[in-house]
């Protein structure tokens, strides 16, 4: 079962100097590095519609005591295994919502 992180959100600060609050999806592990997927906070905006970002992350999320590091994906590779990561991890929750027990 995969882990609920919607209660964590995350402020990112744009370079156009604007703060978007983002909500959490889920943390990926992929080759031994931890990813984040967010969605940007948006009105008007759908579920479906809505934008995923993925960053690297480099310390615990749920650490009340420390602020995580977020890292800009750059290599085209990476981010694409990211992205497979993810399809993957919304195939569990179809899978999980169509399981009865």
């Amino acid at each position: 079962m995969a882990k609920d992180y919607s209660n964590i959100s995350v402020d990112l600060d744009l370079d156009d100097g604007r703060t978007v609050t983002c909500d959490t999806i889920t943390v990926l592990e992929v080759n031994g590095q931890s990813y984040i997927a967010l969605m940007p906070r948006e009105e008007n905006v759908s579920e479906e519609d809505a934008e995923i970002w993925f960053y690297g992350l480099k310390g615990d999320i749920e650490d009340d005591d420390k602020e995580p590091e977020l890292i800009y994906i750059d290599d085209d590779e990476t981010y694409e295994a990211v992205i497979d990561a993810f399809d993957e991890y919304l195939d569990e929750l179809d899978f999980e919502e169509m399981d009865p027990d």
